[in-house]
């Protein structure tokens, strides 16, 4: 089937830029409709703002109830789904129309969705979804305390689990959630590996130069509890007496953990900086100034965008070697990385010493995650999609 004659429905929750799906999608949509594409979008919830679509005048956009019958009369030759909160149209849709999901996150294979325990310490979960959940739930801190919530999500998950079979590629952006899924019982021959790209950067035309350090550690993103913004205050105070010299901590972002997290930097005494949210061109001159991006996560990400962000300036990370992130950072070639089983500020302070112990050494590791990120490309990402698309509309 030529592009040019393929209809493309997306399905999202939301039309507002809510969180990375949706940042996704708003870059890859006028990819689709430049190539030929006719895109249409059906979504659960309606925009507050531009929306996922703004700049790409002409995509039919449908919300709410009678958004099913529009799509029927539309007659997408595929739906690409980024994964529904409504476990019934999620079905009707792949019922009706060969469908393709991206897997942004553990949908339909983990009860609260981060597969990670809490208690007695943060660990990851490699447990596939089942009843073994509901007693593991709530004394390994999977997620919050009431009971009847748990048995609520359980039984969404569980649905969304049997909406997996009903697709005919499931589209995962790391080797980790790849392998997640195949313990869920998808066949191989339906996963495909489709690493996400950076949609506000593109790697530096040329490779980073040598410049002085400047000491500064920077951290991007929400600060929650998962995201391990404490381990890498405690981290801190080692690193910085084993390099001999003082770090600062510059922490750009926000949410329900920073309160903890200013807390223990004046417990710790870490020289720090919190910026709040930042947008992208600041996000992108705060990489520059930096020496090393963390990515402190105690929790699986399923990718990690935001070191591959990183790279394309020349900024290498350091990280918990957990879920997708070691997709982009192999150490001592972007980064360098700490056992992720466990996760730990001790292990941490070792790998972010070892990313500055000489001036050569990283340096070196600069080179390496520029042309790392080389390797995650909209274009890349982009073909891969189009070649699923079209596999599942003939």
């Amino acid at each position: 089937m030529p592009q040019g004659d393929m209809r493309v429905l997306i399905a999202t929750q939301h039309l507002s830029i809510v969180g990375g799906v949706e940042t996704y999608l708003r870059a890859v949509l006028p990819h689709l409709r430049a190539r030929g594409f006719d895109v249409a979008l059906l979504a659960e919830h309606g925009a507050t703002d531009a929306g996922v679509g703004a700049g790409v005048p002409g995509v039919p956009v449908w919300v709410g109830p009678e958004a099913f019958r529009e799509v029927v009369r539309w007659a997408p030759d595929v739906v690409y789904s980024q994964g529904l909160a409504d476990t019934v149209l999620e079905a009707a849709l792949a019922d009706r129309f060969p469908t393709i999901f991206y897997a942004h996150n553990y949908h339909g294979t983990c009860v609260s969705g981060t597969k990670c325990h809490s208690r007695p310490r943060f660990e990851p979960c490699d447990r596939v979804l089942g009843l073994g959940c509901l007693a593991a739930y709530l004394p390994r801190g999977c997620g919050g305390r009431n009971p009847l919530t748990m048995l609520g999500l359980y039984r969404t998950q569980r649905r969304r689990r049997a909406n997996v079979d009903r697709y005919r590629a499931v589209l995962v952006a790391s080797r980790h959630m790849a392998a997640e899924y195949g313990r869920h019982g998808v066949s191989a021959d339906r996963l495909r590996l489709l690493p996400l790209f950076p949609p506000d950067a593109v790697p530096d035309p040329e490779p980073p130069v040598p410049r002085r350090r400047s000491d500064r550690v920077l951290f991007v993103g929400r600060v929650t509890a998962l995201k391990g913004l404490t381990h890498l205050i405690e981290a801190m105070p080692r690193a910085c007496a084993e390099l001999g010299r003082t770090l600062t901590l510059v922490v750009a972002g926000d949410g329900p953990a920073l309160s903890a997290a200013t807390t223990e930097a004046t417990r710790f005494g870490v020289r720090v900086e919190f910026l709040g949210w930042v947008k992208a061109d600041r996000r992108a001159a705060e990489m520059r100034a930096a020496d090393v991006l963390a990515v402190p996560s105690v929790w699986p990400e399923p990718f990690g965008l935001v070191g591959v962000e990183a790279g394309c300036v020349g900024l290498p990370a350091v990280a918990f070697a957990t879920g997708g992130v070691p997709d982009w950072l192999e150490p001592g070639v972007s980064g360098e990385s700490a056992p992720g089983l466990h996760p730990n500020a001790e292990e941490l302070a070792s790998a972010l010493v070892r990313i500055l112990s000489t001036e050569a050494h990283w340096h070196q590791l600069r080179i390496g995650a520029w042309e790392t990120a080389k390797r995650f490309s909209a274009e890349a990402h982009l073909s891969r999609l189009i070649n699923v698309l079209r596999q599942a509309a003939t």
